[in-house]
């Protein structure tokens, strides 16, 4: 016996308790020895891996076994991405995720971000006619498949129905996730497929403490809670139902772009709390695997800002979408009319803004000295026409939250039996009508601000309201305050042949591109204001949690509404010509664009009246009697793609976070951004340059898709104080000769060019056969990267 053996056997054992505790203290210095547990960052967040697939050893069976050997723990992981994206997502440390940078097998790591909604006549309006044209020649869409990223769908719904539609495509391999509310008897030849994605945002509501989906208000399935992706699946693919409206508004026919065309739904967002770019990109790999021909996503960035596309996982996913031949259309943002707020600005992404269609819901504030003021509202309860009641404006007494009728902002003394002037902004705009009922407020007239111009949305009020534009609010806020003031407000239904129209929507996000100008974004604009689509059950027309009537069909406004026409109007031209890539869909799309209003004017802005630019409505208005026989076409390789990742300074390891395959950019010639084969020419030149180096050379191809011994000429409509020379000047297709390339030369004049308030000038370049006009826009610029 040693020593140490005979002094421990003199020693009481220890309790089961002592060696517990033991084992804790144990455990607590070593892991304050290795500076993981006592740190600062022991919040666990979620992070998006990007992994460099090609390193897996072979050891592992799968990326998963390698995953939770080599980089986290199991329990961490809740996506395995694998399709568009080759990496997880991860609840850890920033510490942890630190050290996963550092990984040689790891390319990148990103904190996961939430992400916001950007939230019928209109077929009609956008060239689709019943029997000939587009819908015939592609049988309304019927064998493609369009995968929607949206708060789910209510299934039931008279749009979702599947009669008289052929067997679901063969090639289809995705599921019918249940839940609850939602069996397999809710899919059906229409809803081919549902899916629901949480663990990102039950991730966001603390590790350990619970899920972050309030089941109280939401179902924990693809059933849609908020009404949202009801809406933009149905204006994609609803089908013809007969004798809707909203409350009486806009009542006729409905119909989605592409009637026929069947839906995959993808739940990433969820009621009230957004939508999470973890899920995301897992609905992206889903439905890619399932089989999608369109993926329409309208969701972006709710702060404003756009992040570099490696770091952006809805450009990383739609990527891998669309190198895999599936078209992806985004919508532009809700925070225009501010110029560089256009988001998803990806050169891969369709990009669209919004516009107005010829049809309104105008209301009339008639004040008590006669003047009658013009606006707009959805209000369908009992009339207040025809008596007039005192006006009070809470803002006067310069208190923020009484002029934005906030919530407790208001006195009820003060505004009891009155029509209540509240400004628009901070809370929901139908909200504030409820802050003035509860107040005992009689009507409301919400008055835009200053940012918000004249641009108009309907809205369905508890209460009678009007809404009007910044300048008219003006002139009512100054009646009000001589304290004589009355007024009545007069609803007028449903006006078609409202004209001008389209004009760009106030609020659609508007160029230039903050991330890359050498790209123009938006890419084009489609009907976004006022549309009549599918709603869900679970919550009233307004949204609000005390709004209780239920409605079958909503009306909406914004580019979560335009981005579904042009992903239903992406799903004829597949149908249409199943050997285009998207690419080709987007070309024939933005080259056939409108620029012109339907009385053949130059397209207005709702929210000033002046003319516009292609920073507003990019290549035009979508216009589909002629998108179906483009003439020419530009496609994108993925090489061009990786061409031009190479050219904006990303290196070979932040593009293969992009592209997943690893790239090589030229070492000797670098290429020039501009040169993406892209179907508008947009052309920046520093301002440092002198004159003498204000001139640039652009290469652009085309495919003939046309007839097939075609000739082509140039035709340029160049920017004031820019030259601008096309070589060759025309252009000779035969059988044998179906792609030609030519050069666009662009020089500025440095004498006479006046950038003008949006720091750019605007021409185009149409190639015209006799037959087909193949239109470009041209923008020049001159301004320093960011």
């Amino acid at each position: 016996m040693t020593s140490e053996e005979s002094y421990s056997s003199t020693l009481p054992k220890p309790s089961p308790m002592a060696l517990y505790l033991c084992s804790l203290i144990i455990i607590f210095f070593i892991s304050f020895a290795s500076g993981d547990a006592i740190s600062s960052d022991l919040t666990v967040k979620t992070y998006i891996i990007r992994v460099n697939d090609e390193s897996k050893p072979s050891i592992f069976p799968t990326h998963y076994h390698w995953y939770t050997s080599e980089f986290t723990q199991s329990t961490s992981i809740l996506h395995v991405y694998d399709t568009v994206f080759r990496g997880f997502s991860a609840s850890i440390t920033p510490s942890q995720a630190s050290d996963l940078q550092k990984h040689p097998d790891v390319l990148a790591v990103f904190e996961d971000r939430r992400r916001q909604l950007h939230t019928t006549r209109s077929p009609q309006f956008v060239g689709l006619r019943n029997q000939r044209g587009l819908w015939s020649e592609s049988d309304y869409g019927s064998e493609v498949i369009i995968g929607v990223f949206d708060t789910g769908i209510w299934p039931e719904r008279r749009s979702f129905s599947d009669l008289n539609l052929s067997p679901v495509p063969h090639r289809w391999k995705g599921v019918c996730q249940t839940g609850v509310k939602f069996t397999p008897r809710n899919c059906n030849k229409k809803i081919i497929g549902a899916r629901f994605f949480s663990k990102g945002h039950e991730a966001a509501g603390g590790i350990g403490f619970g899920s972050a989906i309030n089941e109280t208000v939401e179902f924990r399935s693809p059933r849609d809670a908020d009404g949202h992706g009801t809406h933009t699946a149905s204006t994609a693919a609803g089908r013809h139902v007969f004798k809707v409206s909203m409350a009486g508004y806009a009542a006729g026919i409905a119909k989605g772009v592409a009637p026929k065309a069947r839906l995959a739904v993808y739940k990433v967002c969820w009621k009230g709390s957004g939508c999470f770019d973890s899920d995301i990109l897992a609905a992206f790999d889903a439905a890619v695997n399932d089989g999608v021909d369109v993926i329409s996503i309208s969701i972006g960035g709710g702060d404003g800002i756009s992040s570099p596309y490696y770091l952006d996982p809805i450009a990383i996913g739609a990527y891998g979408a669309v190198s895999r031949g599936v078209f992806v259309s985004s919508s532009a943002g809700n925070d225009g009319p501010n110029g560089m707020s256009v988001t998803n600005l990806a050169p891969w992404l369709t990009t669209v803004g919004a516009g107005t269609i010829d049809r309104n819901f105008p209301a009339e504030v008639v004040l008590g000295d006669g003047r009658k003021v013009d606006g707009v509202s959805l209000y369908a309860g009992p009339a207040i026409s025809g008596k007039k009641y005192p006006l009070i404006y809470p803002g006067k007494s310069g208190v923020l939250s009484a002029s934005l009728c906030m919530d407790n902002a208001l006195d009820p003394n003060e505004v009891r039996g009155k029509i209540v002037i509240c400004d628009r902004g901070s809370n929901p705009r139908v909200a504030k009508g409820l802050v003035v009922k509860k107040a005992g407020g009689v009507g409301m007239i919400l008055s835009n601000g200053v940012s918000n111009g004249e641009g108009l949305v309907g809205d369905a009020h508890l209460i009678p309201a009007c809404s009007v534009g910044s300048d008219e609010g003006d002139r009512i806020k100054a009646y009000a305050s001589t304290g004589r003031g009355t007024a009545t407000i007069v609803f007028q239904g449903t006006v078609l042949g409202v004209k001008p129209a389209p004009v760009v929507a106030s609020f659609s996000g508007r160029g230039p591109n903050g991330m890359n100008p050498e790209i123009l974004k938006p890419d084009l604009i489609a009907p976004g204001v006022n549309i009549l689509a599918a709603w869900t059950d679970a919550v009233g027309p307004t949204g609000l949690d005390s709004d209780a009537r239920r409605i079958e069909f909503n009306i909406l406004s914004g580019t979560s509404m335009s981005c579904p026409h042009v992903s239903g109007a992406a799903a004829l031209l597949k149908s249409a010509h199943p050997d285009w890539s998207p690419a080709a869909i987007k070309s024939a799309i933005m080259t056939t664009a409108n620029t012109l209003n339907k009385q053949l004017q130059p397209m207005t802005d709702e929210s000033t009246g002046n003319a516009t630019t292609p920073y507003d409505f990019g290549a035009g208005h979508l216009n589909l009697d002629l998108a179906m026989d483009p003439g020419l076409v530009y496609d994108v390789t993925n090489q061009d793609y990786v061409s031009f990742l190479c050219a904006i300074g990303y290196g070979a390891k932040t593009i293969q976070v992009i592209t997943r395959s690893p790239v090589a950019c030229p070492a000797r010639r670098k290429p020039v951004p501009e040169n993406l084969n892209y179907p508008s020419i947009a052309v920046m030149f520093s301002t440092g340059v002198k004159k003498g180096g204000l001139r640039k050379t652009l290469v652009r191809r085309v495919r003939n898709v046309g007839d097939v011994n075609s000739v082509y000429t140039a035709k340029v409509e160049a920017p004031k104080g820019v030259t601008v020379v096309v070589k060759p000047g025309r252009l000779v297709f035969d059988e044998k000769v179906r792609e030609l390339s030519y050069y666009v030369t662009v020089k500025i004049d440095g004498n006479n060019v006046v950038m003008g308030d949006s720091g750019a000038v605007f021409g185009s370049l149409s190639w015209v056969d006799g037959k087909h006009v193949v239109r470009s826009p041209i923008v020049v610029t001159q301004l320093d990267p960011l």
